[in-house]
Formats: structure tokens, C-alpha cells, sequence
């Protein structure tokens, strides 16, 4: 049995769009995507988990670009994932979905946020949208 503790969702671009595109920051920059909140209560929450969801419309510009998303809580890394992304002669456009779970997530306020970086020199590849992230904090039996 599962008990809804808290759910958030953004989407900052809901649709794609190489008009208000952005590069994707070389590493170790980052671009920041999109940020959730969520609360855990104090009283009855454990155990617990995040199911945390992110979907990026990402188009390949120069080269082959490896880009590296990462989702932090709080400021501190709890997951990340690579896509490559192709660019001319091939696919270029691509909506990049990944989904990651935070366990027994102490109680209070905590912050999400999913960033993408590009791991390749001499390559480029940008947020096109859309962006979504979302998540949703359940309480779990044992």
C-alpha cells in the first residue's frame, strides 16, 4: 500500500522551439532545466520514495555530443544519466525522457532540480523543448 505525501511538476517549455533554443553548457558547466519542490512530513512518511520524471527536447547542432543530465535534491547529486546526441546526416532532434527514485528521503522541504551539460569538445547541442520534470513522494509499506 502507497500513500501520496506530495507531488510537483513544471514545464517551462511546452512545446519545441529552435527560436528560443539554448546551448547546452560545456562541462563541467551546466544548464539548468527545471526545478521542483516537494515536502515530506514529519509524521508518518517512512519509509518513503521520490519517483522523479524528466522528458528534454534536445537537437543536435555540430558533432556528436554526449550530454550528461543529472537530477540534484538539495543541491547534492542523486542521479544522473548520458544520451548521445547526433547532429547533421542523421537524427537531430530527440526528446530525452529518464526517470530516477529517491528512498527514505528525511522529512522538510527539499529542492529538485535537473541540469544537462555536454561531456564533448567541438560539439554543440541545445534545448529545443519542451522541458517537463515532475515528481511524487509516496509513502511505502515494508
Amino acid at each position: 500500500m502507497v500513500r501520496i505525501l506530495d507531488k510537483a511538476a513544471v514545464q517551462p517549455r511546452r512545446r519545441f522551439n529552435l527560436a528560443t533554443s539554448f546551448i547546452i553548457r560545456r562541462s563541467p558547466a551546466r544548464s539548468r532545466l527545471a526545478t521542483i519542490r516537494l515536502r515530506i512530513p514529519a509524521v508518518n512518511a517512512q519509509p518513503n520514495r521520490v519517483e522523479l520524471v524528466a522528458t528534454v527536447g534536445v537537437r543536435g547542432v555540430t558533432g556528436i555530443a554526449q550530454i550528461l543530465f543529472k537530477i540534484f535534491r538539495d543541491g547534492v547529486q542523486i542521479f544522473n544519466t548520458i544520451q548521445g546526441i547526433e547532429s547533421a546526416g542523421s537524427e537531430q532532434n530527440y526528446a530525452v525522457t529518464f526517470q530516477a527514485i529517491d528512498r527514505n528521503v528525511r522529512s522538510g522541504n527539499h529542492v529538485y532540480t535537473v541540469t544537462a551539460e555536454n561531456l564533448t569538445a567541438n560539439t554543440r547541442a541545445d534545448v529545443v523543448g519542451p522541458i517537463s520534470f515532475s515528481g511524487l513522494a509516496v509513502r511505502t509499506r515494508t
